[in-house]
């Protein structure tokens, strides 16, 4: 595309499909967020355990989202486009149309979700014969990976799923595919949720091995053979029907995906600290660490060199920053957990009819209940003394990659009050930046040297679960500029691909500004060090009831 335009004038598109929604914005070329739109997309539950999704619904929205974004510019002022999604599973025939994974055998339910906990049997399986490619998922075939989905589609769906099944693609991916018409699939996704490892490629004796040898047939074409790194230019840019789609023009540059959580890190980990007194300051990007918190949590940490954490992914080459090597921690369920102990509780009622009446987050009305039940903010940590959470509700993604572990609650009293509920979403909280703390030592045994946090998504602004997380790794936490993180490190891939920039760490260190900086409270050190031992012994104690009851 020529640039007749002035640079001022150059803007970008991110964007990202998540959980239940998807995004879009139009970010500035120097990282301002203009504008945003949200749609919904449909999940279904056919069977516990099994979440799916319409790949048709998800290219509508974004389409849909795209077009509201950049309704008030000219479309070559839109110099590129970047997709991020959830790494759910998408199956297609020959002819590019959806196939059915559930039983219910509706072809429009054609996405097999992140979340989708149905192959745990066939994680297992899988772990247990100890491939060496298992060396980089943390010794752990993980069921949100997609390996154990895809065994689970042959054995149960052979008929109506895994016969008719010519291409399988991460989220991400289908989404490039339907903007570009190329099939490369980004590294980001292929290393980090299918045991892709570059330069090498495939290791075709982990396929056969777990039962799935047909998917190295034809050289890997339902699975792919061409590779990209995250921002490079994919294919010629826009389709001509995609353009008129998504109201742009065609060639428009596309840059290659990333899974939704690896964006959130491109949009916060690399930004300018200069001034700010913060301990990576004249650091390495290595120093940092990207805790994306949402729906679930992803903490990345990269380094120059491969690294192997226990219980942690990776280390995965190019999967989020090109050229560093990339570990991911992860806990299944954070938002998720928090929103299913406050709105299962007695006293929720109350609290929605509070929150109402003064027009609030139902959060923020319980951070204020909180700051009034403390005597003053320093002892706000210390309402939970004895009150402890193991926050595994959704079994543990790490550091012990374990997802037979359970939720535990101790310290409960017959109480229904909204005190009560307070203190319970405190211990919540706790408990999950507990884990932070416990992924981040597995982390640091290993040689990654980690002194400050970056915080993006959803649950970072609730200010209370960001000073808490200060308080418990006694890290100082950064907050971006931008709180809609993750849409701008959507862009920043489609800046990169448009070749406005040089780099993905250039594009970065422009488009990536923080906000603000909470610092911990060191006065807590002592509390949490203590609290930490006790979350340490809850999950010890769960595995030796397990024993005791199997015995």
């Amino acid at each position: 595309m020529a640039k007749s335009i002035s640079f001022e004038e150059w803007h970008y598109i991110g964007v990202d499909v998540g959980t239940s929604s998807v995004r879009a914005a139009l970010v500035t070329w120097d990282g301002r967020v203009k504008t945003t739109a949200e749609e919904p997309i449909q999940i279904w539950e056919p069977h516990p355990d099994h979440y799916v999704q319409s790949s048709s619904d998800i290219w509508n929205k974004c389409c849909i989202c795209v077009r509201k974004v950049t309704q008030d510019i000219k479309s070559d002022q839109v110099r590129g486009i970047g997709f991020d999604a959830t790494c759910s599973l998408v199956v297609l025939d020959q002819s590019f149309q959806p196939v059915a994974v559930n039983e219910d055998g509706v072809s429009e339910r054609n996405v097999v979700m992140w979340m989708d906990h149905r192959a745990t049997e066939q994680a297992a399986r899988i772990t247990a014969l100890g491939h060496r490619v298992l060396q980089r998922v943390g010794g752990v075939m993980s069921p949100e990976m997609q390996p154990p989905k895809l065994l689970w589609l042959k054995e149960n769906l052979w008929e109506s799923c895994w016969k008719k099944a010519a291409h399988f693609l991460d989220l991400p991916d289908f989404l490039s595919w339907k903007a570009t018409g190329s099939l490369a699939r980004s590294l980001c996704t292929v290393v980090c949720k299918w045991t892709y490892c570059p330069p090498q490629g495939w290791d075709d004796t982990f396929w056969t091995a777990i039962g799935l040898e047909d998917l190295v047939e034809n050289r890997h074409s339902k699975i792919g053979e061409q590779t990209c790194c995250p921002g490079n230019p994919v294919g010629e840019g826009l389709t001509q029907e995609a353009a008129e789609e998504l109201g742009l023009n065609k060639g428009t540059a596309v840059g290659a995906s990333l899974i939704d959580a690896h964006a959130g890190g491109l949009g916060v980990i690399g930004a300018d600290v200069k001034g700010f007194n913060l301990p990576c300051e004249n650091q390495p990007i290595t120093s940092r660490m990207a805790i994306i918190c949402g729906t679930s949590s992803c903490h990345m940490a990269v380094n120059q060199q491969p690294l192997f954490v226990p219980g942690v992914w990776g280390p995965y080459l190019s999967a989020m920053v090109p050229g560093l090597w990339l570990n991911e921690g992860g806990q299944s369920a954070t938002g998720r957990l928090i929103d299913h102990v406050v709105k299962g509780h007695a006293a929720f009622p109350q609290l929605k009819e509070l929150s109402e009446k003064g027009g609030e987050n139902i959060y923020t009305v319980l951070n204020r209940h909180l700051h009034s039940m403390a005597k003053d903010l320093m002892q706000l940590d210390q309402l939970t003394t004895n009150l402890h959470v193991w926050p595994d509700f959704h079994g543990n993604r790490s550091p012990l990659a374990d997802q037979t572990l359970k939720g535990m609650i101790v310290g409960l009293t017959l109480s229904q009050t909204l005190n009560n509920l307070a203190l319970l979403y405190l211990a919540t909280m706790q408990a999950l930046a507990l884990g932070t703390r416990h992924i981040l030592d597995g982390m640091r045994k290993t040689g990654h040297d980690i002194s400050t946090l970056f915080l993006c998504g959803g649950l970072s602004k609730n200010s209370v679960f960001v000073q808490i997380h200060a308080n418990v790794t006694g890290l100082p936490v950064v907050l971006p500029a931008e709180r809609e993180a993750v849409l701008v490190g959507a862009a920043i891939l489609g800046a990169r691909a448009s070749l406005d920039y040089s780099s993905i760490q250039e594009a970065m260190e422009k488009m990536t500004k923080i906000g603000k900086v909470v610092q911990p409270n060191l006065d807590q050190e002592s509390f949490y060090r203590r609290k930490y031992e006790v979350f340490l012994h809850l999950f010890g104690h769960q595995r030796e009831y397990v024993a005791l009851m199997r015995d």
